[in-house]
């Protein structure tokens, strides 16, 4: 398994602060957010825009913001409680009197492609959601085939993915049948010899 470094070097962050403080030399920290300083903030790959593009295009309908929107709700356990579904519903982009509706409707969207597994408790059928590996999701779904995703965003999945050191798609398949191992055969036990009485 081949291990990619998480962290850009010095040398390409100075660099890259370097060419910040050229190219906008009126901006200071003070304009900017940094998760070191600022509170707030959740760990997601730098390929969900695109993976929100290829979910939009499986569900035949906008769902990349709900799904964005319980990344944000997110911890690293990438576990999301949603007992609150209209104010979820609302900060999706779902507004007017079916907001809960087309909420709902988007979550099992989201279900029924694979990308989260839900559970039902006080908020009804969906009052919790897990968020699987997106990669290998949309992988499975493009090699099973009956999937609409454009074969030129799931080419720029796997070339952004390679870029950026993430090695999921080439991770094994969880939802693979695990093969049959015969059991071994079962031997009579051997019987000792019991000697003639003479």
């Amino acid at each position: 398994m081949t291990i990619f470094s998480l962290k850009p070097t010095k040398k390409i962050a100075q660099r890259q602060l370097e060419l910040r403080a050229r190219l906008f030399p009126g901006i200071t920290e003070a304009h900017l957010w940094n998760r070191k300083t600022h509170h707030g903030f959740t760990t997601i790959p730098r390929t969900l825009p695109l993976i929100m593009s290829i979910l939009d295009d499986l569900a035949g309908m906008p769902v990349g913001s709900t799904y964005l929107e319980l990344w944000c709700r997110s911890f690293d356990e990438a576990f999301v409680t949603l007992s609150k579904p209209r104010e979820i519903a609302f900060h999706s982009g779902s507004t007017g009197q079916r907001q809960e509706s087309t909420w709902r409707s988007k979550i099992k969207k989201l279900h029924e492609l694979g990308f989260i597994e839900v559970a039902e408790g006080s908020a009804g059928i969906y009052s919790y959601a897990l968020i699987l590996n997106p990669y290998l999701v949309i992988r499975r779904l493009f090699t099973v085939g009956g999937s609409h995703i454009p074969v030129d965003k799931y080419n720029a999945l796997i070339d952004r993915a390679i870029e950026i050191s993430a090695g999921d798609m080439d991770m094994p398949d969880p939802w693979a049948p695990v093969p049959d191992v015969p059991a071994a055969p079962v031997l009579p036990t051997p019987v000792a010899a019991v000697p003639d009485k003479a």
